[in-house]
């Protein structure tokens, strides 16, 4: 799995003012904020409003300091905007606390191990890597771009807010991965044609299959992504458009061969048949017509019907050599076959599971 830069940055929890660096200077100069007042034309109120905090260094103000105190005006000029920008931090320091709930929806401990966000020791600053990791500004930004849009995938609203955390997380994760992969432009039917020769990849190991499907989809627009599933997502697949490539996502739930090959194919009828710009999630319990036409569609290509419906024919009860010969002889993966049958309740679940190729993720 592909890491992500670590960021350590230091955020102070208190603040050095520009006017008590001020006062420094003024006592090792030996001069009063009267007598800098008089030397810089600025009146003693505003002298003493910069020492207390309660007036800016402007960049006239930081020249006269120059002139008068010995320092150059970027050195005022930066302790003011250092200033600032520790204030800002701190007050959003205070807000995000407010916002530990938020945190709790996603599992932090697991996207930490996969590289995902940085390691972090207190909530506060996990709840900044996560916002850093969805590229907003807030929990309530987050809600605005993911919550609806996985309602509209869903077509309903009723999933919790804990299952959209964890589901978008992996969504962000997919997107941020295929941004990375260089593609051509989107040609769908580029990409159904080469449904045949992705089809035969079935029989291949993982790598080789993979650089082969990966390449395959990009020279039709399409970035195709291994993401792990985290806990609780329950999700095989998802597809959406996004800018001037298709995403194709994938979680290895299930972890077999036939899984995974089906929800190739499903994902497939997604970008082919049915409308752009929408986010297709195919998981348990996901049905609507455009699914159901996946699901179809995916079923026809791996094991065309008509091929299944002789065999079938030819075989009072199929063993476990017939379904290897078969599947040879359609050039597929023995194990999809038995997926098939187990679909179709030719055969029971606990039935022919051995001929299925099972896939772990590999670090690295």
């Amino acid at each position: 799995m592909n890491k992500i830069q670590t960021v350590n940055e230091y955020v102070p929890d208190y603040m050095v003012t520009p006017g008590e660096v001020l006062e420094d200077y003024l006592e090792n100069a030996g001069l009063t904020q009267a007598s800098l007042a008089d030397r810089t034309g600025l009146s003693k109120k505003t002298i003493n409003e910069i020492v207390k905090a309660k007036s800016a260094i402007t960049a006239e103000t930081a020249l006269k300091f120059e002139r008068t105190l010995g320092r150059p005006a970027h050195f005022w000029s930066n302790l003011e905007r250092q200033y600032q920008e520790d204030k800002t931090r701190l007050a959003d320091k205070l807000r995000l606390e407010e916002f530990l709930h938020w945190r709790d929806l996603f599992p932090v401990n697991k996207m930490t191990e996969f590289g995902w966000i940085e390691k972090c020791k207190g909530k506060v600053q996990q709840i900044d890597a996560l916002l850093r990791f969805f590229a907003v500004a807030s929990p309530q930004q987050w809600e605005t771009v993911w919550v609806r849009e996985l309602q509209a995938a869903f077509r309903k609203t009723e999933s919790s807010q804990k299952d959209s955390a964890i589901i978008s997380a992996w969504l962000r994760r997919g997107e941020i991965e295929a941004h990375q992969l260089r593609c051509a432009q989107i040609d769908k039917k580029n990409f159904q044609n080469s449904l045949s020769e992705i089809r035969k990849l079935t029989v291949e190991d993982p790598k080789v299959f993979v650089p082969k499907l990966t390449s395959i989809c990009a020279a039709s627009g399409i970035a195709i992504v291994f993401i792990p599933a985290l806990p609780r997502l329950g999700i095989y697949g998802a597809t959406r458009q996004l800018n001037d490539k298709y995403i194709m996502q994938l979680s290895l739930y299930g972890k077999s061969n036939d899984q995974l090959w089906f929800t190739v194919f499903h994902e497939a009828c997604h970008i082919i048949k049915h409308p752009n710009r929408e986010l297709y999630i195919e998981g348990k319990g996901l049905e609507n017509k455009n699914e159901i036409e996946a699901n179809a569609f995916a079923c026809d290509i791996l094991v065309p019907p008509e091929q299944l419906e002789n065999f079938l024919a030819s075989v009072f009860s199929p063993t476990l050599a017939q379904v290897e010969k078969f599947a040879v002889s359609i050039g597929i993966a023995p194990g999809i076959v038995v997926g098939r049958l187990q679909h179709d309740k030719k055969m029971p679940r606990n039935w022919g599971n051995g001929l299925k190729v099972r896939y772990e993720w590999v670090n690295g």
